[in-house]
């Protein structure tokens, strides 16, 4: 790979529902160095807007139309359904493209091994969007960390929670088991890949999994229970069902502990359509201070306890700046397929967890 500013790399993104359009595309299209050249999606109102957002983009009805011309990119990125990761990453792979992918890269941790030895015995980069690690609560909590500010960690909460008593349809609420839908692996891709990221690999999981809305199929309230090899406890809380929220992060330490609420403000930027980079959002990824979480001991953040921390910015775009340098060898890869596969390890264990309703070993 040789793109520079002046000579970009080429990127055809497959798939414009919410993943393509509201994160994929805006992050490459404002990212040095990445052009985003073909968006890929067989609905016509999505390739009305794709053109109306990007009016120098090409349209191609499906992915094959890609591999047809495969030396006129330099990427592909895959934000379709998730069943579809596999097949449309393994086509890419073989016809000499490196691949970004949507989480989860596959449905089973076996997939995503598979696909990092093509990649890797094709010599191409293979990456996974986990995006949620460059959250603002994400990076203060890792600069805490970093810092020793709340001493050994004991135990890690992290919740990911949303009131939704109905039901919205598609895919992601199926409960086809081909469709790979459910919120264990929509959200809680992200909060396993979080505590591995912190705390590293999980020793053993135990998990709740229930479907509680009228008419759904697939899991919408989940908890999964974490005891991580270093001994730290990660307790992990995804739902759609979730009528009082409870704190995003709430990390207890042998010295202090740190309690933050509210979700990074990237997404609901990127979905009211500002822009990194833009005019006028040159805060971007910035919470107001009175959503910063706070650091201390002994009493809630409610009754005065602890000081505020002031959170990092949050910086999504720095995923894609580095998906960027890595393509020209001037960086690592910033997710691979072996962490996906670990922590796709962890979910299917979550899963049979629930199911049988005992405790794995990894």
């Amino acid at each position: 790979m040789t793109g520079t500013p002046r000579n970009p790399l080429r990127v055809g993104l497959v798939g414009y529902g919410l993943a393509g359009s509201v994160f994929h595309a805006p992050l490459i299209a404002a990212t040095d160095g990445l052009a985003l050249d073909t968006v890929t999606t067989g609905n016509a109102e999505r390739r009305a807007q794709a053109l109306a957002e990007f009016p120098d983009v090409r349209v191609a009805a499906s992915a094959d139309e890609l591999w047809t011309r495969a030396d006129e990119l330099d990427l592909i990125v895959v934000a379709s359904p998730n069943k579809t990761h596999v097949p449309i990453a393994t086509a890419a792979l073989n016809a000499g493209l490196p691949v970004v992918v949507d989480k989860p890269i596959a449905g089973t941790a076996a997939e995503a091994r598979e696909l990092a030895a093509l990649a890797d015995e094709r010599g191409l980069l293979l990456s996974v969007f986990q995006n949620r690690r460059w959250d603002n609560d994400f990076r203060t909590l890792r600069a805490l960390l970093a810092d020793g500010a709340l001493g050994h960690v004991q135990r890690f909460e992290s919740r990911f929670e949303r009131w939704r008593p109905r039901l919205k349809g598609g895919w992601r609420e199926s409960g086809a088991p081909e469709e790979i839908g459910g919120l264990l692996y929509d959200l809680g891709s992200h909060v396993v890949d979080q505590a591995l990221v912190l705390f590293g690999p999980a020793a053993q999981v135990y998990a709740e999994s229930d479907v509680r809305r009228a008419g759904a199929e697939a899991d919408d309230d989940t908890f999964i229970a974490l005891t991580h090899a270093n001994g730290v406890r990660s307790h992990l809380y995804v739902s759609a069902t979730t009528a009082q929220l409870g704190p995003r992060f709430r990390v207890l330490g042998e010295r202090a502990g740190y309690v933050k609420y509210g979700l990074d403000p990237q997404e609901a930027a990127l979905r009211e359509g500002r822009r990194p980079g833009r005019p006028g959002d040159e805060a971007w990824g910035r919470e107001p201070e009175s959503l910063w979480g706070t650091l201390g001991a002994g009493e809630s953040p409610l009754s005065g306890g602890g000081d505020p921390v002031e959170s990092l910015p949050g910086d999504y775009p720095a995923y894609y700046a580095a998906i960027a340098a890595a393509l020209r060898g001037e960086a690592p890869n910033p997710v691979t397929a072996e962490e996906a596969a670990a922590a796709l390890d962890v979910l299917e264990s979550a899963r049979r967890s629930a199911r049988e309703g005992v405790t794995v070993r990894l």
